[in-house]
């Protein structure tokens, strides 16, 4: 047996309390390696009579632990048990495929003897499960479809309000950076109805404050909705009819840095070292200032800190006391003011974990059941244990998933292995909350990825939406919009019907109303692998009684199932390739 590879932590996603009763525990060992595992578990102070023992000896319990799932190099075994006395003392008797019995305790590996259970020598501790403690994302989120809104570029409902030198609206046009095409909130509220149409009930918008871009993400007055793109009453006339229609609304706070021109950083270069906001940056040589270059977005030898090198994004002092009151403030207002329902948090692991604390605190007094996104690349687990962000935007999980079926970078056994891997960072609560999104305004469209093959499209949505957490749809998607990088990923919303690929329309429709209607199963049920043939390219997941083929090899496959719920490139009990099923037991 691999001892060297075994591996719990208590208090992490290796143990944390799921629902107020149970209580989940996971054990990672090595791959192929351990025949079974039992927890064993009690309460720290109950003890009893034993036969066959001179004294009373620890009250425990035993549960078999699952085999969950794997990745290259390791098994997970999973349980959960509920817990009367909101505390717990646990080890673990190990089982190998040679018959050897270990038990893995607090202080480590030991041979297994009777003894070792009945005195609890080193068990793990869960020494007080507070409910406060305990993760907890908005069960409407679970039930939720996003759609991301990029406000230039979705519709220009408002002409009176243009910037100067807007152009012509055109989906073919691919973008320049400092183009404005006139895009605005009146925009949006003009074409809610595509969206109940479409079947999606989240909206999550890039930034809509004062700024001096057409991105936004360099903000001048976080209080104030940018003059292109409406006013507040605009945008609250927006948030309530988009309830009205059971819709959500996401703003994106822009918080580790602000723009150029907003008044604080243009008193700082009136005033260097004397301005009253110079401890609101990073400065770490005056006189504020940086050498430019050729290329708008990036500068040498600034003298303070910036987003990445782009001297227009002045990185903010998050630890400053003022400059936490600013934008506390700032979540707070939208939320009380307008009602939104969400923040998504730009370039959030930049910015110090004390304050997102404070961020989180302040979010939840202002409304019940508020959902955090945060805009993390990497593994996010500082971030998700409860008191600062429900979920991040899920990048690891989908691009696995891109770079198998569409760039063919990894096989099958690396993409699930990735993808479980994936599953087991968080907590399963955090994982029913994940933002999974196949492209974006920061990324190029799928379509694009893809060189066109549409077919390849539909098949990765519907890999997507079959996984934990919830889907997002890049504005446009839906009506087959291309793009490659930012700028190009970010055009103009088709609106004109020869623009439009209405087939991909009612596609994406009907993939939307399959996630919608079957949300609690996919939100709830675990993943389980049950195909990953690499030979003929076909993998078959099941997710409680929903079950899926995925056909990226050259010849059909066979497939034995019940109700179709979705298909494409599938007929008579055949999927072809880069075709799917998805079907109810």
């Amino acid at each position: 047996m691999n001892k060297a590879a075994i591996y719990h932590r208590p208090e992490s996603e290796f143990a944390y309390l799921y629902t107020e009763e149970t209580i989940h525990v996971r054990l990672r060992v090595a791959r192929d390696d351990v025949k079974s595992v039992v927890l064993i578990y009690g309460d720290p102070y109950m003890f009893s009579e034993r036969e066959g023992q001179p004294e009373k000896s620890w009250d425990y319990q035993e549960a078999e632990m699952r085999y969950a799932l794997s990745t290259e190099e390791s098994d997970f075994y999973i349980t959960e048990v509920g817990v009367p006395h909101k505390r717990m003392d646990y080890v673990f008797l190990i089982t190998g495929h040679d018959g050897e019995k270990i038990v893995y305790t607090d202080s480590g590996i030991l041979p297994y003897e009777d003894k070792l259970l009945t005195k609890k020598y080193a068990a793990f501790r869960m020494p007080f499960f507070h409910e406060v403690d305990r993760f907890k994302a908005p069960d409407w989120v679970k039930n939720t479809v996003w759609y991301q809104i990029f406000p230039e570029r979705f519709a220009n409902g408002n002409p009176a309000i243009n910037p100067e030198g807007v152009k012509e609206w055109d989906p073919t046009e691919s973008p320049e950076r400092q183009d404005f095409y006139g895009g605005d909130l009146q925009g949006v509220i003009d074409h809610l109805d595509h969206l109940s149409d479409l079947g999606v009930n989240g909206i999550y918008f890039t930034p809509v404050f004062q700024a001096h871009s057409n991105h936004k993400y360099d903000t001048e007055d976080y209080l104030k909705i940018d003059k292109h793109f409406g006013d507040l009453e605009v945008f609250k006339k927006l948030v309530k009819e988009a309830h009205q229609r059971g819709i959500k609304v996401m703003l994106d706070a822009v918080f580790n840095h602000i723009g150029d021109t907003s008044p604080q950083w243009q008193d700082v270069l009136k005033n260097q070292k004397n301005s009253k906001y110079a401890e609101w940056f990073h400065i770490n040589e005056w006189p504020a200032s940086y050498v430019a270059t050729d290329d708008f977005e990036v500068a040498e030898a600034a003298t303070y800190d910036t987003f990445a090198f782009t001297p227009h994004m002045p990185k903010l002092n998050t630890a400053n006391k003022e400059v936490q009151e600013y934008l506390l403030n700032i979540a707070e207002y939208w939320i009380k003011e307008c009602d939104i329902d969400a923040w998504r948090l730009d370039v959030a692991d930049e910015v110090d974990h004390a304050f997102w604390k404070k961020f989180r605190t302040t979010c939840d007094a202002a409304k019940k059941d508020f959902y955090i996104l945060g805009e993390v690349w990497h593994s996010a687990q500082p971030w998700l244990v409860g008191d600062e962000f429900s979920a991040v935007m899920n990048y690891a999980y989908t691009n696995a998933i891109i770079d198998t079926f569409v760039k063919k970078e990894l096989n099958l056994e690396q993409m699930v292995s990735a993808i479980n891997a994936q599953l087991m960072l968080y907590r399963k609560q955090t994982n029913q909350v994940m933002f999974n999104i196949l492209d974006s305004h920061d990324t190029p469209r799928l379509l694009t990825q893809a060189k066109g093959n549409k077919a390849l499209v539909k098949q990765v949505q519907a890999f997507m939406y079959m996984q934990p957490g919830v889907p997002c749809i890049c504005y446009g998607d839906e009506y087959g919009l291309d793009g490659g990088a930012d700028p190009d990923c970010r055009k103009c919303m088709p609106w004109t019907e020869e623009h439009q690929d209405l087939e991909m329309f009612a596609f994406f429709k009907e993939l939307v109303a399959f996630r919608r209607k079957y949300a609690d199963i996919l939100s709830q049920s675990d993943v389980e692998w049950q195909v990953i043939d690499d030979a003929n390219g076909l993998v078959k997941l099941v997710r409680g009684e929903i079950s899926a083929v995925f056909n990226m090899g050259e010849q059909p496959v066979e497939f034995t199932g019940g109700e179709i719920l979705l298909a494409h490139l599938a007929e008579e009990n055949k999927v072809q390739k880069d075709g799917f099923v998805i079907y109810k037991k």
